[in-house]
Formats: C-alpha cells, sequence, structure tokens
C-alpha cells in the first residue's frame, strides 16, 4: 500500500479576513465563524449655514446598529458646544428621556496643562435635554478648527429594551491652543423605537461640516 505525503510548507491554514477561529464542544474544539460586519452608508448630509441636521429616514428594524461619523464639524459661533438628541415620533419633538455619562481629556499645545477627569456638568440624569458631544461652551469658531467624532446607536427599533449609545469626539477648544476628547455613553430611557436624531449647536449655526449614517450589517 502506498503512503501519502503531505507538504506542510504548500498548506495555508490562516484564516480569511472575515473568518475567526472559536470553540464549541464537537469538531475537536475549534470552528470557523464569521466576524464583524460591513458599514451601509445610508445617507449624509453637510451643513452650511444650518441650524440643525436632522436624520429623520433611514433609522428602522433593517440594522441593530447605527453609526453616525463626524466630520469637520465647524461652528459659525465661538464658545459653543456641539449636541444631540433622539426621537421617537419621527423628527416631530427631540425629546427622549436619557442618562448618560461624560469624560473627557484635553492637553495643550505648548504642553503646559493636562486633564483627564469626569465631567458631572456634562452628564445627563433622567434628563430630556440634548447631549453634549463636546467641550462646553469651548468649541471655537476659528476657520481652521472643527470637531470630528464617532456616535454609536444601537438597536434603535426595539421595542423591549432602552437605547444604548456611545461617542466619541475631538476637537480644537479654548482658544484653540488645546486638544480635547470626550467620551460620552448613556441611553435613552423609552421602550419606543427611536426613528429619528437631530444634531445642532448650543447657540447659532453649524457653518460647515458633514455627517454620513450608516448601518452595520
Amino acid at each position: 500500500m502506498a503512503l501519502s505525503k503531505v507538504n506542510f510548507n504548500s498548506m495555508n491554514v490562516t484564516p480569511s479576513a472575515s473568518k475567526a477561529i472559536k470553540f464549541n464542544s464537537g469538531n475537536n474544539g475549534l470552528e470557523t465563524g464569521d466576524i464583524g460586519g460591513s458599514l451601509v452608508l445610508i445617507s449624509e448630509q453637510t451643513a452650511s449655514s444650518s441650524s440643525v441636521i436632522s436624520f429623520t429616514s433611514g433609522i428602522d428594524s433593517t440594522y441593530k446598529e447605527y453609526i453616525f461619523k463626524l466630520i469637520n464639524i465647524h461652528p459659525q459661533t465661538d464658545n459653543v458646544t456641539f449636541h444631540f438628541n433622539m426621537s421617537a415620533d419621527g423628527g416631530s419633538n427631540y425629546n427622549v428621556t436619557k442618562t448618560t455619562t461624560f469624560f473627557e481629556a484635553y492637553h495643550k499645545e505648548d504642553g503646559s496643562d493636562q486633564y483627564l477627569a469626569y465631567a458631572d456638568s456634562r452628564d445627563l440624569a433622567q434628563s430630556t435635554a440634548f447631549q453634549t458631544l463636546g467641550q462646553e461652551g469651548q468649541q471655537a469658531d476659528d476657520a481652521d478648527q472643527n470637531l470630528c467624532g464617532l456616535l454609536h446607536l444601537f438597536n434603535p427599533s426595539s421595542t423591549t429594551f432602552v437605547k444604548h449609545f456611545t461617542a466619541t469626539t475631538i476637537a480644537n477648544s479654548h482658544n484653540a491652543t488645546y486638544c480635547w476628547n470626550s467620551y460620552i455613553a448613556g441611553y435613552g430611557n423609552t421602550t419606543s423605537a427611536v426613528n429619528a436624531i437631530q444634531f445642532k449647536m448650543s447657540s447659532g449655526n453649524i457653518d460647515a461640516g458633514t455627517i454620513k449614517m450608516y448601518g452595520v450589517s
């Protein structure tokens, strides 16, 4: 009987980029499975001296997670704050009750000042107010200053669970000499489906910037 030889140097045992090795009770404890998901661009809005940017369609049961990319958000007025709120009635009212957390870090350009702390003035406790997405009253209107970041909204169409979200932003602020990083998380305390989101400044218009809404498949 002839014996077959295996050339181990010619074997490819590396999982593909879309696969991961995971454990189970059979198959010697190993199997491969899909990981992650794809971002599907649903809509995009670009501000031009806009009082608000609202997404009133496309937030539904199609996806369990939605991501909003905040790109070069520039205020028309100096020393303002970027906010968002959710709606459960298609955008007629942006007043979902929220409980949130907020902490931040900053570093001055000349290295003389740095900071990391919880910011209790920026969190919400069962409030319908707009949630701050950056440093309070410190976003500058200098021509080269802006805010960028990500907002994740989880399973907004659920009629069983509250609506969790997380956000991270980065901006120039405080006379344009600070790098200011903000971390926000919380939940909309409603079992009604959330189906619209609005962004705005605390005062004045959004002079420029783009917000892209993605579904995670």
